[in-house]
């Protein structure tokens, strides 16, 4: 009886060689058991001849399979090995979820393919491996993006989450802080909003808002010398309120405390943290005091050395030092693909313009002589103005209210933007979130100060009035905008709506965003800074 050895390939060719042998052999062994000369034992000179064959036929496949890289030499000798790409998760274990792993490359999951694979494949392979050639790695997508995410102590940010009802003198932020920051869900407000991703968001959010979508980042790793930036999930702007009419000492206590902490850590050290980033989501008026008088508004975070070494992202630099990146204030959308942005864009752009210009706000009692009345008494007086005087809280004319607000804002040609409490305002990404053209009186309300996020050419989206030529009566708002022609206020709306994207913040907690948002722009500008640094270029510095 013939035996045949398999040895797991298609070479028909050598099965039929090894079956010849073995018949032959078989042949001889039947001879022998007959007393056919030999005897047991004893090995003729013709099998003697038939093993060699055999054998060197059996080395000679090994020999052919293993230099052919087929599925079946790899099966006989050695298991196949390949390797996958490291796991893009953060160094932030029970602190959120982290992104999906990815998945091996194509090239891998071929190696446990059931079928062989095509002729002209084993071929092309045997030739690589004739020529010492080496099939070249995927592109690792997230190389230069990796983030480094500290997996700070919860005195530092989950702590203050917990005491949210003492955050703020004037209200419970507890409410504020729902959703990941975002605060709790709108409905249409009557046909004002779209039907998804609208939430009460309260300006001061960003921090929590930041750290949430940042657990979510693809190109998180959990070595930091893989890292592009290093990132601190410190939330400096739930500090800082708190405190704010505590003795300054209070008031400075974590954020020295943050300071010391990093400063003992060996990933600072490597810069001295000229490759950390945090975000601090207010003013830097609340984190520039000077003295250490109790008087004096805000805290020393920002003059702190250790934090000047850092890039803080934050809604408003300061005019002096402008050595931190001013990010968009958080408006109330939060969408979750460009589907829904593109929706919302289509939506304001066919919203019906009633009004020339509007104007929402109130007065404020330290400007009493400024620029606001005059903005109220012109606005007041047009026929041409939709005036939005903010009153008390739940009325009909509540700032608070976001529908009410952004109806205003959808509404209007023009929406006037004069300084707020400091030089910026959140009611302007409210404004381009409407579709509506912004009107400043200084500069510094948005030209020097979200460089990243808008255009360079401010006459292509805005209008400049200087402050001091309408607190000195010596320009009529409306008759400067009404000279603007049509054609131009059309493609001065367009490079607004074009803008949206860019200056909101996508929710958070989704894991389907497909568009670049504020968060992205922001995170791109400083891995651009800090290779920068690394490279020791003098812009950076």
């Amino acid at each position: 009886m013939a035996r045949q050895i398999h040895l797991q390939t298609d070479d028909e060719a050598m099965k039929l060689t090894i079956s010849e042998v073995n018949l032959q052999r078989d042949a001889e062994d039947a001879a022998d058991k007959h007393g056919g000369g030999g005897g047991v034992g004893v090995l003729r000179p013709s099998r003697i001849c038939h093993l060699g064959v055999l054998s060197t036929a059996f080395w000679a496949f090994v020999f052919f399979m293993h230099y052919s890289g087929t599925q079946g030499a790899s099966v006989l000798f050695k298991q196949p090995t390949f390797s996958i790409p490291p796991l893009l998760s953060g160094n932030t274990v029970g602190r959120g979820p982290s992104p999906p792993a990815q998945p091996p490359p194509l090239s891998a999951l071929a190696v446990q393919a059931q079928s062989p694979p095509p002729a002209e494949a084993a071929a092309a392979a045997a030739a690589a491996a004739r020529e010492n050639r080496s099939v070249p790695a995927p592109a690792d997508r997230c190389a230069g993006r990796y983030i480094y995410m500290y997996d700070l102590p919860a005195r530092f940010n989950d702590d203050l989450i917990r005491d949210c009802k003492h955050l703020w003198r004037f209200y419970d932020m507890c409410p504020l802080l729902a959703n990941s920051g975002m605060g709790r869900p709108l409905g249409d407000e009557g046909g004002v909003f779209s039907p998804r991703g609208w939430y009460a968001t309260n300006q001061f959010t960003l921090d929590v808002i930041f750290h949430v979508r940042m657990r979510g980042y693809e190109c998180l790793t959990g070595d930091p010398s893989l890292a592009a930036a290093l990132y601190v999930p410190f939330y400096a702007s739930l500090d800082g309120g708190r405190h704010m009419w505590n003795s300054t000492a209070l008031r400075d206590a974590l954020a020295l405390d943050l300071v010391g902490w990093l400063a003992r850590r060996p990933e600072w050290r490597a810069m001295g943290g000229r490759d950390h980033f945090m975000v601090a989501g207010r003013t830097a008026w609340d984190f520039r005091r000077y003295d250490d008088v109790d008087e004096q508004w805000g805290t020393k975070l920002l003059n702190n050395p250790g934090v000047q070494n850092m890039t803080v992202l934050i809604l408003e630099t300061s005019p002096w030092r402008r050595t931190n990146f001013a990010v968009p204030y958080p408006t109330y959308f939060h969408p979750e693909t460009a589907a829904e942005v593109a929706a919302w864009q289509e939506k304001v752009r066919g919203a019906e313009r009633t009004w020339l210009f509007a104007f929402a706000g109130a007065p404020h009692p330290w400007q009493r002589d400024t620029l606001r009345p005059e903005i109220f008494q012109q606005c007041g007086a047009s026929s041409r103005c939709r005036l939005f005087r903010c009153g008390r809280k739940g009325s009909a004319s509540d700032c608070k209210s976001p529908g009410a607000v952004m109806r205003v804002f959808e509404e209007s040609d023009f929406c006037l933007q004069p300084r707020g409490d400091s030089l910026t305002r959140r009611s302007t990404f409210d404004a381009i979130l409407a579709g509506c053209i912004p009107v400043f009186f200084h500069p510094g309300s948005a030209y020097t100060q979200y460089t990243l996020h808008l255009p360079k050419e401010p006459e292509s989206w805005s209008v400049l009035i200087m402050h001091t030529d309408v607190s000195e009566r010596n320009v009529s708002i409306e008759e400067r905008l009404a000279r603007i022609p049509p054609e131009t206020v059309r493609a001065m709306r367009e490079e607004v709506i074009r803008l949206i994207p860019r200056v909101v913040y996508a929710n958070p907690t989704s894991r389907s965003v497909d568009f670049k948002d504020a968060f992205d722009v922001a995170v791109e500008a400083v891995i651009d800074r800090v290779a920068k640094r690394r490279r020791g270029d003098a812009e950076a510095r």
